[in-house]
């Protein structure tokens, strides 16, 4: 996820660590998905890392990869590199082990072509308005055969609180999300064959509709998630949304799953109207 930068680094860190319920949830149901897929990479990446859960998992399951932790926030990656005790950050700058840390945009990263053999992303495409750039600069850093995995938030998120935003007459100010079809086909776009999307609805409950602020809040991303509202709306809102049977406010999140592969260069002939001296047509390939 994309979060702000606060004064204190150690703060921001362990305030998104305790409101990233969904993150956590996610990233586990992510990590089950990674027991169908037969791979052993050299080198790996989880891009928009927050503040480490995957990329701990991740090295946990391939203890020999080489590991990249990759944030545009500072924050987030001083909080990868606070979880660990001296000690064990000792012997992983010893040994190698990692994760090394580098903080850099999904549209902008600072690797080689055909680096990495296995990117792992969790809830971070949706902050960026066209995910099409991120995917391409991913395509390029992959090696062939590499695997791209991740999960992102579709367009039936937050249904609850749109619907009491009609209610009232409120502006839908929430963050709106792509469909996971035309996500597969910016994986096309990108280069990726073998594109797999699917989905699953997670559902929530709040004790308050706060909470759902004060969470978002946490995670560094209130305004660019829910939309500038006044207070005075808020609570109009609020007295919309409905509970239930619990005396709860409910809020689904669609959670939109995708992996892909990097196929090897094909080959294209494209005949010219050259010909060698005995009159044959000369044909030349290019890869592409």
């Amino acid at each position: 996820m994309i979060c702000g930068v606060s004064r204190n680094p150690s703060d921001t860190a362990a305030a998104y660590n305790q409101a990233a319920v969904l993150a956590r949830e996610v990233g586990a149901r992510m990590a089950e998905r990674l027991d169908y897929m037969k791979i052993s990479p050299q080198r790996m990446a989880d891009i928009g890392c927050a503040t480490g859960d995957g990329i701990r998992a991740l090295q946990a399951r391939y203890p020999k990869t080489h590991a990249l932790a990759i944030d545009v926030s500072l924050p987030m990656l001083q909080g990868v590199r606070a979880h660990n005790p001296r000690f064990t950050r000792l012997l992983s700058r010893l040994f190698n082990r990692g994760p090394q840390l580098v903080n850099a945009d999904a549209r902008a990263l600072p690797l080689a072509d055909n680096t990495l053999d296995f990117v792992w992303s969790n809830l971070m495409l949706h902050w960026l308005d066209d995910p099409l750039p991120a995917l391409r600069e991913i395509h390029r850093v992959m090696a062939t055969g590499g695997l791209v995995m991740f999960a992102t938030l579709g367009p039936d998120s937050l249904a609850e609180l749109r619907s009491a935003m009609g209610k009232v007459g409120a502006d839908d100010t929430a963050r709106r999300f792509i469909d996971m079809h035309d996500i597969g086909d910016m994986l096309v776009a990108a280069g990726f064959s073998d594109p797999v999307m699917d989905m699953e609805i997670v559902n929530f409950t709040y004790r308050h509709p706060r909470q759902l602020l004060a969470d978002q809040r946490h995670l560094g991303v209130r305004d660019a998630f829910l939309g500038h509202q006044s207070f005075r709306t808020w609570r109009k809102v609020f007295s919309a949304w409905p509970r239930d049977h619990e005396g709860r406010w409910p809020l689904r999140f669609e959670i939109v799953y995708g992996h892909a592969w990097k196929p090897a260069p094909r080959l294209t002939s494209q005949a010219t109207p050259k010909r060698d001296a005995a009159g044959n047509a000369i044909v030349t390939f290019h890869p592409r």
